[in-house]
């Protein structure tokens, strides 16, 4: 169920209510009972980990072990160390 931000226009108290989508939008404040309007907020959407997007469409692919400056010779490596 989405959660919807809203303004009173009164006493400018800002809150969230838990609504369907196929529920009227709420129109007093439950603080003074003026009248609210809703807002636009941003999304909590976030893509996490690893996936086609991640894997597919990112940018700055780079690859996870360097190559060996030393051409070969692990031993002056830092990280053989």
């Amino acid at each position: 169920m989405p959660i919807y931000e809203y303004q009173c226009e009164a006493c400018g108290n800002n809150f969230e209510l838990k609504q369907k989508f196929s529920d009227e939008p709420a129109t007093e404040c439950p603080q003074c009972g003026g009248a609210i309007k809703k807002l636009i907020s941003q999304t909590a959407f976030t893509l996490k980990g690893s996936g086609w997007y991640a894997e597919g469409y990112s940018k700055g692919k780079e690859s996870k072990a360097p190559s060996c400056p030393a051409s070969g010779n692990c031993a002056s490596c830092p990280s053989a160390a």
